[in-house]
């Protein structure tokens, strides 16, 4: 039996294992994916949002060639940190049960195999579950809930759906790259300049309103996505007009939640967060109601990378205090 089992392998789950390891606790971490899969599944080449103070496991670790770290150099410096503590991850594993209690230990099933644990601690970020239209025609192959490059859709006729950063990224590559682009979003989102409400940020917002101004980026301020054909895409304007654009490929980026279902299961209250529904705990300790269930990351009230890696630094030996005083 673990002391400890970690859901996820993004910088929670990484700060966490090595707490883990410092504290000297049997741990195991169980990743879906890969190492950092949500900073994985960026843009190709884009530029972090964060200084290297903010995201780095360790001050000075990440040493980026401009003032803020690209995808591909923050990749790199979680997957070293890894390498170098050779800390115990299983990628490609996902959990599809956990069963049990504090008192007799907790059973966690993958589709692989299956452990005990005495503490579970779930780090599963907040991208699993992206936020649909609901329209006709959204499972068509070319629509998409997630962007990574724009190389594919060079004079094609593409359609970015969405008015936060991650839109207005998508919307801004696609266009640079010789993609016919159309960006719908509404209008409180394009006039919105308020970091703190989830404006564009100004360095994506510049040069996307550059596009725009040389006539190669198109924005439709719109009040709903009417229906998505092989050919074409249907919506409403805000003034009520009905649109249709020639379209090639929809990116539908209007945002996504953690997939809660598990901690549920496991009885663990949620409530409404800034953004999104998040699991009720402790602020101090971060155990949830179920006493045991230990929550950290981006899908709590503490949503910055920063937070995701101190925040197991803190309640890690907590963990390992009780467990000790117990043997």
């Amino acid at each position: 039996m673990f002391d400890l089992i970690i859901i996820g392998a993004g910088p929670a789950g990484l700060s966490a294992a090595e707490a883990a390891v410092r504290e000297g606790l049997s741990y195991l971490v169980i990743e879906q994916g890969t190492i950092a899969n949500t900073i994985r599944q960026y843009p190709v080449g884009r530029t972090m949002f964060s200084t290297p103070n903010e995201v780095e496991m360790h001050e000075g670790m990440l040493k980026p060639v401009r003032e803020k770290p690209s995808r591909e150099e923050l990749l790199s410096h979680y997957i070293h940190f890894v390498l170098d503590l050779d800390l115990c991850i299983n990628t490609g594993e996902r959990v599809i049960d956990i069963d049990g209690n504090i008192s007799e230990g907790f059973v966690v099933k993958t589709q692989l195999a299956e452990y005990e644990a005495t503490r579970v601690l779930f780090a599963i970020g907040a991208m699993e579950k992206p936020r649909r239209l609901n329209i006709p025609g959204e499972d068509l192959p070319k629509v998409h809930h997630l962007f990574v490059d724009p190389y594919a859709y060079v004079r094609k006729e593409a359609l970015v759906v969405g008015g936060g950063n991650s839109a207005a990224e998508a919307a801004l590559f696609l266009s640079q790259e010789g993609a016919r682009t159309t960006m719908a979003l509404w209008r409180e989102d394009w006039e919105n300049r308020d970091p703190k409400a989830g404006a564009m940020k100004h360095w994506v917002r510049t040069p996307l309103e550059a596009e725009v101004e040389a006539g190669r980026l198109k924005v439709v301020l719109y009040k709903h996505v009417d229906e998505i054909t092989e050919s074409e895409v249907k919506l409403t304007t805000e003034t009520g007009e009905s649109l249709t654009l020639r379209n090639d490929v929809v990116f539908v980026l209007v945002g996504s939640d953690a997939d809660l279902t598990l901690l549920k299961k496991l009885g663990v209250k949620t409530e409404p967060g800034k953004l999104t529904e998040v699991p009720v705990y402790d602020p101090e300790t971060f155990e949830t109601n179920v006493r045991g269930i230990y929550v950290a990351g981006h899908f709590t009230h503490a949503r910055h990378i920063k937070a995701a890696i101190d925040v197991p630094r803190r309640i890690v030996p907590l963990i390992a205090n009780e467990l000790r005083q117990h043997i």
